[in-house]
């Protein structure tokens, strides 16, 4: 049994969730899988049910407690239940032999840090993308779903017009039985909530039995996987164009397992039960929780759980891999998962800063409120105008109930940077009585812009020209100015960029398995909004949006599911693992301005940024080769963490999985990347490629990690016909002088002058 993983996120988690059994906690029992086959009835789900009440039963003294206590029972692909229990009988179950584990409904959290469109990507791509939508006839007849915090139907985004009947495959429906409820079309195809979980978490927590977005989130993540084209769209006037998804052909459907901002281990398993049921093709999983500090662990949690039964079922699952940069770890690091970090995009948001009569500095924003711009307003260093018995340093930062609204009032506010969010220093500039913000970054080695909507005419300046600024208020005993109205440009700027918040690798439990796989545009992303959410969580800001520009790894990873379903359209016989391996083989490690990829600092980023690199989505349709995984082979990989043989036959629908003579090493999992974390000396990895593309011989080109010799054999390979297998070796040696230095990095390449089959390359040298 896991012991608690309680995440407190904050304040709002503390008070939404203060009402806490001391007693009785809501646990998840997992039994499994099923063997029900395509053909199960009714009848075989409900003596599921009944063996599950009749387990429990047999714990809190009778079948009709356990009925009582019991408030999900998993039938038809997961085989388990969550109910309400005490510790003591938690412990005792968990020791039944059918139990694989039994752990406690925990909080995992939605990845935003609070579209694709033609925008996010570089001119080139722009230029080839079309073959591969025209192709792939935008993704139609494949289902993309989310699990997320639901779906506001109205968007234009989910238009049916001109769509094509339900595809027959398709098992879900809309829950459209109330006022709150969400209806389908064409497009929206399911629709359904998920919410006995955090129910049982809080009981007196205010939620509507809907599956209709309050919060905007769900509404922006399906609409960036797979929302239609709508043209015009905007962000009060910021990117105005036309707006559409990754696939904007595909059908969506929003499981609603999330609320308030957060989702329960019980709703989750609910949602992936129903999902796997009603034939989805991709799940996007927009969500976070604490990393998993052990691989023992990857079956104590619901999004491991789900994901593998979905992907043991075909479906591709793509996950956020969360936001916890720049130091924090990397979460959803399980194999099966395609694990995304985030990316600036080539769109910049400017709005100067007019100083006295004659200086300029250039500065970012992405507030529509402006100034008039036929005066100049007073200046003042937030610093200056600290209110009574408050220290400069935290006026410096415009933080709470720090400012001196008699200073302050009717003046654009100077703030320090960074420790505060942005929105709070604005909203308390606001509510002191400034009339803008200028916020200046603190470090020069940070000189990053990371700009949003504020409430409030503002601009974010760089630490250079916020020298600048200070050096003006210093001159003069009356320093003026006033900022410009916003507009956005593309093609401008540096792109992509690791965001500072995207999470970075290693995984602390197994980090034989390089993570994240890739990055992709996550930051200013514009997508559909629900209007009953804020888009700034500015308290007093009332203002509505059909669409608004958010940015999080939530918005990164629908960005490739909706390029997993374009190649599911395309390659129907596809496994997870080779959608997967395309996305990762083809992706690029150079910025558009033809060097590597930075990060927010400017530094050369490594693998444990970007993964393989950045996606390519019109190269993944034809990668040449993939390296394929099958469900035995993620079997063998938990088996060689220590989870027994009998454990992994329920795992599968039929109890035919038998461990081979010796265990795998993990680095021999045949993943699309390369990681040795403790290299001694020698070390040895395989690998196997399948040929998907035209017959040809493939050469391999290596550049070894600083520190290390790197032989593979053979170095060259041949393929005759579509499927055929081909396997590798890579030798690698440490040199003398490298140990203790941390992770070094390469990469591999094969090619057959056409295809480019890219894998990144990280090993630590121990001896």
């Amino acid at each position: 049994m896991r012991g608690g993983k309680l995440i407190f996120v904050g304040c709002i988690l503390i008070s939404l969730f203060a009402q806490i059994s001391a007693v009785k906690k809501s646990y998840i029992v997992y039994l499994g899988s099923h063997s029900h086959g395509t053909d199960a009835t009714l009848e075989d789900y409900e003596l599921v049910e009944s063996s599950h009440y009749k387990l429990l039963g047999s714990y809190v003294g009778s079948e009709e407690k356990a009925r009582d206590a019991i408030i999900y029972s998993y039938t038809k692909n997961i085989n388990g239940f969550a109910a309400t229990m005490e510790e003591n009988e938690a412990e005792e179950i968990a020791k039944h032999p059918d139990v694989l584990s039994v752990f406690e409904n925990t909080i995992h959290k939605l990845q935003t840090s609070r579209s694709w469109s033609f925008v996010d990507m570089d001119n080139a791509e722009r230029d080839r993308i079309g073959a591969l939508w025209t192709k792939a006839k935008f993704g139609r007849d494949i289902i993309i779903a989310t699990l997320d915090s639901g779906v506001w139907p109205e968007s234009k985004s989910f238009s049916d017009e001109g769509m094509a009947p339900v595809p027959s495959k398709w098992r879900g429906y809309c829950e459209n039985n109330t006022k709150d409820g969400v209806p389908c079309n064409r497009k929206l195809i399911g629709a359904r909530y998920f919410n006995k979980g955090i129910r049982a978490f809080n009981p007196d927590l205010n939620i509507t039995n809907s599956a209709r977005d309050t919060d905007g989130h769900g509404t922006h993540t399906l609409s960036t996987a797979g929302g239609n084209f709508v043209p015009g769209a905007s962000y009060f006037g910021y990117a105005n164009g036309t707006i559409k998804g990754g696939a904007p052909g595909a059908r969506v459907a929003a499981y609603k397992t999330c609320w308030a901002e957060f989702c329960m281990d019980a709703d989750l398993l609910a949602g992936f039960e129903a999902a796997i049921h009603d034939k989805v093709d991709v799940l996007s999983l927009s969500i976070g929780s604490a990393p998993v500090t052990r691989g023992l662990d990857y079956l104590d949690d619901a999004l491991a759980i789900g994901s593998l039964h979905a992907v043991a079922k075909g479906i591709t699952v793509v996950c956020a891999a969360g936001n916890n940069g720049p130091d924090g770890t990397i979460v959803n690091v399980a194999p099966w998962f395609l694990s995304v970090g985030a990316s600036t995009i080539d769109r910049e948001y400017l709005s100067s800063l007019r100083l006295g009569h004659v200086t300029v500095i250039k500065g970012a924003t992405q507030e529509s409120e402006t100034l008039p711009q036929n005066r100049l307003y007073p200046l003042i260093n937030s610093s200056d105008a600290a209110a009574h018995g408050v220290a400069q340093g935290d006026a410096a930062l415009c933080d709470d109930s720090s400012l001196d609204p008699e200073k302050v009032k009717g003046k654009i506010v100077v703030c320090m940077g960074g420790v505060v969010d942005a929105d709070t220093k604005t909203s308390n500039v606001r509510e002191a009585g400034g009339v803008g913000v200028v916020i200046v970054n603190q470090t020069e080695e940070a000189d990053y812009l990371t700009v949003g909507p504020n409430f409030l005419p503002s601009t974010m300046i760089s630490y250079k020209h916020g020298l600048t600024l200070l050096s003006y208020m210093e001159s003069t005993n009356k320093p003026l100015g006033n900022i410009s109205p916003p507009e956005s440009r593309i093609g401008v700027i540096r792109a992509p960029v690791v965001a500072d918040f995207s999470s970075r690798g290693p995984s602390n439990s197994t980090p034989e398995i390089l993570k994240p796989d890739v990055i992709a545009p996550g930051v200013n992303i514009l997508a559909a909004f629900s209007p009953d959410g804020s888009s700034t969580d500015i308290m007093g800001d009332t203002r509505s949006t059909p669409y608004a520009l958010l940015s999080g790894t939530s918005m990164a990873c629908p960005h490739v599911s909706g390029v997993a379903a374009l190649l599911k359209m395309i390659h129907r016989d596809w496994s997870p693992a080779a959608i997967k391996s395309a996305i990762m083989t083809t992706a690029r490690t150079r910025d558009n301005k033809k060097q590597t990829i930075r990060d927010y600092t400017h530094e050369e980023a490594t693998p444990f940024l970007y993964g393989n690199g950045h996606i390519r989505p019109n190269r993944a349709a034809d990668p040449g080769l993939v390296y394929d995984i099958t469900t035995d082979d993620y079997l063998n990989f938990l088996w060689a963490l220590g989870f027994n043989a009998t454990y992994l036959s329920n795992l599968t629908e039929t109890p035919y999985f038998t461990c081979p003579s010796e265990p795998m090493r993990l680095e021999n999992l045949n993943y699309p990347a390369i990681s040795v974390p403790a290299l001694d000396k020698t070390f040895t990895v395989t690998r196997t490629l399948k040929n998907v593309g035209s017959p040809g011989t493939y050469k391999v080109h290596v550049v070894a990690p600083s520190g290390v010799d790197v032989v593979v054999t053979p170095a060259e390979l041949s393929f005759s016909r579509v499927g055929e297998e081909k396997s590798f070796r890579v030798a690698m040696t440490s040199k003398h002088g490298t140990i203790g230095k941390g992770y070094t990095f390469g990469r591999m390449v094969w090619s057959d002058g056409k295809h480019y089959v890219r894998s990144a390359v990280a090993v630590n040298v121990v001896a």
